[in-house]
């Protein structure tokens, strides 16, 4: 086996540890979940039985993963720089594992529109978190009033808008794939509204 494929089989070993551990399972417990005898699951934690595939994709079921998940190795680029829409006062992360979804960090200072018309519709799912200031959420004909640090979530065929209340706000939302197209198809920043 290459270095490189044994430090993926020690990485794998580790996290089967390391899921059953965070679960609080014993040995005995992730063993009965995977149909597994208790020593064959301490030897292959171990390192001291062969990693085979089907035991991999029963041991991922039952910790609740993905085999994908479990044998999964890191990136270089772990670290991203963010977009910066200076016009809009935005900063754009995008989530690599997530290709399509984006954190944006936005700072408000004006109020939603009243005008239901100004508000938008769109495919997607957005949430957003207040981190400093007080915001206000239209949605749909209901208003919601969100202080720093609650967060809202929602589906983004529902008539939506975002400002400040009483001042400068600052956010940061999670939008998926569709939600962001909507927003860029809507001509980026519409009252209140992050991109």
């Amino acid at each position: 086996m290459t270095q490189e494929g044994g430090e993926l089989d020690s990485l794998v070993r580790k996290r089967i540890r390391a899921l059953r551990v965070a679960q609080g399972w014993s040995l005995e417990e992730l063993a009965t979940r995977a149909h597994l005898s208790q020593s064959s699951l301490s030897r292959i934690e171990n390192g001291q039985r062969r990693l085979a595939l089907d035991q991999l994709v029963t041991l991922a079921r039952a910790l609740d993963t993905t085999l994908d998940q479990l044998v999964e190795t890191a990136t270089d680029d772990v670290v991203t720089s963010p977009t910066i829409a200076s016009t809009h006062g935005q900063m754009r992360w995008t989530v690599k594992a997530a290709p399509g979804m984006s954190v944006v960090r936005q700072r408000m200072t004006e109020p939603p529109p009243e005008n239901p018309a100004r508000m938008r519709a769109h495919p997607g799912h957005e949430w957003l978190v207040v981190l400093s200031g007080t915001a206000i959420l239209m949605l749909g004909h209901r208003r919601f009033r969100l202080e720093t640090n609650q967060a809202a979530e929602f589906p983004t065929m529902m008539p939506h808008a975002i400002g400040a209340d009483g001042g400068p706000c600052e956010i940061l939302g999670i939008f998926d794939r569709d939600a962001r197209r909507g927003h860029q198809r809507d001509g980026g920043d519409a009252q209140g509204a992050p991109e």
